[in-house]
């Protein structure tokens, strides 16, 4: 995954005060545990305004008229869930507002951390494995394992 373009959208995200936190890969290695990705999983409130702001954020970093696509209605709806893919480069954006209906924006434990000069927001170890111990994918369980592990969590 392209750190910096990531570090970019980030940055975005932050300067349009866009309420979202990063869950996945990308907040597994900001906890200290490398994995590979070559995509960023974020949830963002789900608010108009706030979905408005995403727009202005990503619009900020991506020449893409297709960003006015990713709408509140959307995100809001029965699927709460899109795959933003800008139009170069193997890098694209889960945008969640809610997962199923175990985990909303509001259930998640944040904390704010330092990625190479910038504040991020983003799930706790906690909240991380909690999220990927039940899922059906392998490589969530492998996730999982590694946070109870170094995080010397419980079940």
């Amino acid at each position: 995954m392209d750190l910096a373009l990531t570090k970019t959208v980030l940055a975005a995200l932050e300067r349009q005060q866009v309420r979202y936190v990063i869950f996945g890969a990308v907040a597994l290695n900001l906890h200290g545990l490398a994995r590979a990705t070559e995509d960023l999983d974020i949830f963002v409130d789900a608010d108009r305004e706030n979905i408005h702001r995403l727009q202005v954020a990503l619009a900020s970093v991506f020449d893409d008229p297709h960003i006015d696509e990713i709408t509140a209605d959307d995100l809001l709806g029965e699927y709460p869930a899109i795959q933003y893919i800008p139009p170069k480069g193997g890098f694209h954006i889960d945008i969640l507002t809610r997962l199923g209906e175990t985990w909303h924006f509001s259930d998640l434990d944040t904390q704010r951390v330092n990625l190479d000069g910038l504040e991020v927001s983003v799930v706790t170890p906690q909240t991380l494995y909690a999220m990927k111990k039940g899922t059906v994918r392998p490589k969530d369980w492998g996730d999982a394992a590694q946070l109870r592990e170094f995080f010397d969590l419980e079940d």
